[in-house]
């Protein structure tokens, strides 16, 4: 029998080493590789293309990029992962954002070593793996949203800028597909960033993928 091949992405070695150890102990499951970050796992797992995990254990929390913008864009390159986010963290929001990023299964670093190991043989065949606890959390987030405006107060021209710009469209781009000035189309974008409160292009199209909208 081919074992699982599992990748961690934790910015704690103590973490890591932790679950490796555990995880080694599993006759079925090999530890293919780790990272200490999201920017350090999208590269390593570039360069693992011929040889890719089956399921990536994901942290939440980390400095240089979260667990959900992570698994967004490893399953955007990789749609063949199964991700298993793995954390202390349980806000509903966060649950929710966890799972329409394009994670499988939500659970808690406080389960035991057999726990976790049933989530992954769980992932490794698409099945989604959560306690009750985040199973209730994900029903709140869910009910919390649907309750929210639908576009956060955008216009529908905005709406659509904010959808090109998730695709990667370039001002340029976007005056071109929409039939406007590259003028006017600095003018949504900046539009957008006051009523979402963001910084830049990249986090507004994090945004996007957030709400379900790209």
């Amino acid at each position: 029998m081919n074992k699982m091949k599992v990748f961690l992405v934790d910015d704690h070695e103590m973490v890591r080493l932790g679950l490796k150890t555990y995880l080694m102990l599993d006759s079925e499951i090999d530890v293919l590789g780790e990272a200490s970050g999201g920017h350090d796992a999208l590269n390593k797992l570039e360069a693992m293309e011929d040889n890719l995990p089956d399921v990536v254990l994901m942290d939440l929390m980390m400095p240089d990029m979260d667990g959900v913008e992570t698994t967004s864009r490893l399953i955007a390159r990789y749609p063949q992962l199964r991700i298993v986010m793995l954390t202390s963290f349980m806000e509903d929001e966060q649950v929710v954002s966890a799972i329409q990023a394009g994670a499988v299964s939500y659970v808690l670093k406080t389960i035991s070593a057999e726990e976790l190991c049933y989530a992954i043989r769980g992932a490794y065949r698409g099945m989604p793996v959560m306690s009750g606890e985040v199973s209730q959390a994900l029903t709140r987030g869910l009910r919390k949203r649907a309750a929210e405006p639908e576009h956060d107060g955008l216009t529908e021209r905005e709406k659509e800028v904010l959808l090109l710009i998730a695709d990667g469209k370039t001002n340029k781009d976007i005056a071109d597909e929409l039939h406007i000035s590259i003028k006017t189309v600095k003018t949504h974008v900046s539009n957008l960033l006051m009523k979402c409160e963001l910084q830049d292009r990249t986090q507004l199209a994090v945004f996007a993928h957030r709400k379900g909208w790209a």
